[in-house]
């Protein structure tokens, strides 16, 4: 009995991740948290704490006597980055603004704080990765120059908590969390437990002073935020920075959102002189010219709550190689494959022998399931070498079997094609329900594939 209780009471061995801390009673090769390999090592006992009751900081309040006027919004000045945001910063709140790099997140967020700070507000911008005569030179460049707009480069979290308490901001940037490290933890800056030490610190004097607090992020090779998962909980609010290298457009997508909606996404244009809001982007994806051509197909999708004119272009070419290409640009390419193969089956539109080439105007991405009509018509538009007439949009989900799918918001498609000038819609049946149908736009309702062709292709030139 004595054996039994002392081989019960032996100490266990503790295994700890060398990169974020994580702990686990049995030694694993991959890091459960970060996912590292190779970085748990025994380090001894499994500690066991245990809380006790303690003095509270503020006493519990009913919540009917909580002051909501605290958590009302101020506008930024930056019209389509209130709008993501659903009206403006909190005060107090932390916003975490991650993309890939040369994206334009600092030149947004330098604007932002240029336009704070002539509104009247102390602000201090950090930077770990420029000098601050680089920022100096930018912000000349956007016209953001304040007297109250103050610049320290910084990489020590300790330093920037100082300037912190000498400047007290209203408004903070931290540009980028992953480059400012602590000197109370082991390893480089970046490194999981670092950030997750940098971000507690400054998600800690911001809520205790009441500070709106950007943080930048970098972002992995798969598009996702660098850094711990539980990063993005600790935040208020996540900005999702989406553009292609190439083109002058940009999107901003709240991901998350304590203080406002999740569905809105914000449109800016890149350019030498700044990052400029877009109010009306929908003719940025459309083209120019006055005559048509076979292949094209509009379409409106919904990024968040607004309605953009999108038009896909297609080619179809002929070919002897086995395996016949499929080439697409700002659509997904899993999504134009299910497309391609329902046309081919259910729509008997031959496509075995052929290259395929998808792509939208403008450089905007379009996932929307709405697009799958555009796209199948643009295809057989294509592959019958015969245009579309002026004037015609489709929206609408295609499935397997060759039906169209309702989507949602279709009066308001229907309301920003006819403001555009569009006169003809194909759409999937029901999908207006009771609403009125928009002035000076006409609607043909198709239920499957094969009759949405036939109503198009009857109104082919």
């Amino acid at each position: 009995m004595a054996a039994s209780t002392a081989r019960k009471s032996a100490p266990k061995p503790s295994f700890r991740c060398t990169e974020c801390g994580w702990t686990a009673t049995k030694w694993v090769g991959r890091c459960g948290e970060c996912q590292a390999w190779g970085s748990v090592t025994e380090v001894g006992d499994v500690p066991t704490r245990t809380t006790s009751a303690g003095p509270v900081t503020t006493p519990a309040t009913s919540i009917v006597d909580v002051d909501a006027a605290l958590a009302s919004s101020r506008p930024t000045g930056v019209g389509e980055l209130d709008r993501v945001l659903g009206g403006g910063v909190v005060s107090g709140a932390v916003l975490l603004v991650a993309g890939e790099p040369g994206i334009g997140k600092s030149t947004l967020l330098l604007d932002a704080c240029g336009r704070a700070a002539r509104d009247g507000q102390r602000v201090l911008y950090v930077t770990g990765e420029e000098s601050a005569a680089q920022v100096r030179l930018r912000a000349e460049r956007i016209e953001a120059m304040a007297r109250t707009l103050f610049l320290a480069a910084e990489t020590d979290l300790a330093a920037v908590l100082g300037h912190i308490d000498a400047v007290r901001p209203d408004l903070v940037v931290i540009d980028s969390v992953q480059t400012i490290g602590s000197a109370q933890l082991d390893g480089a800056a970046g490194n999981v437990a670092q950030v997750r030490e940098v971000a507690a610190a400054l998600i800690a004097v911001s809520k205790s002073r009441g500070i709106c607090t950007f943080l930048v992020g970098h972002v992995t090779k798969d598009g996702s935020i660098a850094g711990p998962r539980v990063l993005e909980h600790l935040v208020d609010v996540v900005l999702q920075f989406e553009g292609e290298r190439h083109s002058r457009l940009r999107l901003v997508r709240a991901v998350k959102n304590r203080y406002g909606p999740t569905d809105e996404v914000g449109c800016f244009d890149l350019s030498d002189v700044g990052i400029v809001g877009l109010p009306d982007p929908s003719g940025l994806f459309l083209s120019e010219r006055t005559s048509t051509v076979p292949g094209t197909c509009v379409t409106v999708t919904l990024e968040g709550r607004r309605p953009l004119v999108v038009e896909v272009q297609s080619l179809v070419a002929g070919t002897q190689a086995p395996n016949p290409r499929r080439a697409t640009s700002g659509l997904e390419s899993s999504r134009v494959a299910m497309v391609l193969a329902v046309l081919d089956r259910r729509a008997g539109v031959a496509l075995r022998a052929a290259d395929v080439y998808l792509s939208t105007i403008g450089g905007v991405r379009v996932t929307e399931p709405a697009s799958d009509l555009a796209i199948a018509l643009a295809v057989a538009s294509a592959t019958t070498d015969r245009s579309l007439l002026p004037g015609t949009v489709a929206f609408g989900e295609v499935g397997l079997a060759g039906e169209i799918r309702p989507v949602g918001g279709a009066l308001r498609r229907l309301a920003e094609a006819a403001r555009l000038g569009f006169t003809t819609a194909i759409v999937p049946p029901g999908v207006l329900g009771s609403g009125a149908l928009p002035e000076g736009i006409s609607v043909i309702e198709a239920p499957d594939l094969s009759s949405a062709m036939r109503r198009a292709l009857m109104r082919l030139a």
